[in-house]
């Protein structure tokens, strides 16, 4: 049997791509996926070879990640719980289904991941396989073996002689890409722990954020973000720009107990910053141009919509039907926001659009034509109505 790895060349994913071999005397395809972690990917092709692999293949999927899963989630404002913006969630079915490509492509049986049984990957990575190639193998090493603790996995992998990457310094897992950093487990188990500052990777501090505040611009084309103040970038180079100016005033920070989809509550915290720069001038767009009843309509349907990706579901006929809702939403979505950067804030600084339902001469305060203020005794009357047959048909106390 022929099995590609989803590798990372981590500690788990090292020891499940020897583990492998073992259990199953298979060959063992490594493969990684360049979503904007800024590896050294020599380095991990070496060590995957050098524990076992047949081949080792990357893929460079930043664009295909931010422009076809990152942007037509925040086109939906999509968040879990309110503030998560789902940046491993959105991550995993681009690497399942360019896993699911190689393993059609090299003729192997069986996929594999490194996500343990506790948690939410292990969903969405074999939704995913199921989705696109049902005929597929699936085998998740953390629901078989009896290596159940990390110190377990250490001792094997001394055995095996594989290098271990963790560290006393560095007690919590980390998970990066181009649209987030993602931290969880060792201390941070604890959620009345703070964080420490020296783990932070994408953010500063917002005491040692620049003490003059920034503005930038952020164009938007049918509720995708096209270009940075003058400059028109693609998805991905867009992002990156977003991810240093938002990191450089300590933006786009996150803690959270969240509800997995398992049933488990886990603290996970998040740096986020160019998508929280992106979603905030989104809403801010949104708001001069979406009609009331078409945005409160679409907000209903958010977290429902959020709950899909979070839970494993990109490749579902009903996040795909939500997403055309979300997309026919956005059709009037264009303008430019422009943004103040300041210690860990995002102000609204201004919005425009050619697109804008806003009317001056409808909204203002001062003397006008267009709108008679006596029409809204009539409306006041009809709404009222029901209430105030309701109180008559109330009983008396």
């Amino acid at each position: 049997m022929k099995i590609v790895l989803a590798y990372s060349g981590g500690l788990d994913t090292s020891v499940i791509l020897k583990w492998l071999q073992e259990t199953y005397q298979s060959e063992v395809i490594a493969f990684s996926a360049d979503l904007g972690q800024a590896e050294d990917w020599e380095a991990i092709e070496k060590k995957a070879l050098q524990t076992g692999a047949s081949k080792f293949i990357v893929k460079d999927l930043r664009e295909e990640f931010v422009r076809q899963y990152v942007f037509p989630a925040f086109r939906a404002n999509a968040a879990y719980e309110q503030f998560y913006l789902l940046g491993t969630a959105l991550a995993r079915p681009v690497i399942a289904k360019h896993q699911v490509a190689v393993a059609e492509a090299e003729g192997a049986e069986a996929v594999s991941h490194g996500a343990t049984g506790k948690g939410n990957d292990q969903v969405r990575f074999e939704l995913t396989y199921m989705a696109l190639n049902p005929a597929l193998k699936i085998i998740a090493p953390w629901r078989e073996w009896d290596l159940n603790s990390r110190s377990a996995l250490i001792a094997y992998a001394k055995k095996q002689g594989i290098p271990i990457p963790v560290t006393k310094e560095r007690p919590y897992s980390s998970d990066p890409n181009l649209l987030h950093i993602s931290y969880e487990g060792g201390i941070l188990e604890d959620p009345w722990m703070e964080p420490p500052e020296e783990m932070f990777q994408m953010t500063v501090s917002p005491e040692k954020a620049p003490e003059e505040p920034e503005y930038c611009e952020i164009h938007f084309e049918r509720g995708d973000p096209v270009a940075l103040n003058q400059g028109r970038l693609k998805p991905a180079e867009l992002l990156s720009h977003l991810n240093r100016l938002g990191g450089k005033h300590g933006i786009g920070r996150v803690d959270l107990v969240e509800n997995r989809y398992v049933g488990i509550k886990s603290r996970g915290v998040y740096e986020t910053p160019g998508g929280t720069l992106i979603r905030t001038a989104h809403q801010a767009l949104e708001s001069l141009t979406l009609d009331r009843e078409v945005m409160h309509l679409r907000d209903s349907l958010i977290p429902r919509y959020s709950e899909l990706i979070y839970y494993g579901y990109w490749f579902s006929p009903e996040r795909e039907l939500l997403q055309k809702l979300m997309d026919e939403a956005q059709v009037r979505v264009s303008g430019v926001v422009r943004l103040k950067l300041y210690k860990g804030n995002v102000i609204l600084a201004g919005r425009k659009s050619d697109q804008s339902l806003y009317r001056t001469d409808f909204a203002t305060f001062e003397e006008e034509k267009v709108y008679r203020q006596k029409d809204a005794e009539g409306f006041i009357r009809l709404n009222g109505l029901r209430l105030k047959i309701q109180n008559l048909s109330a009983e008396k106390p």
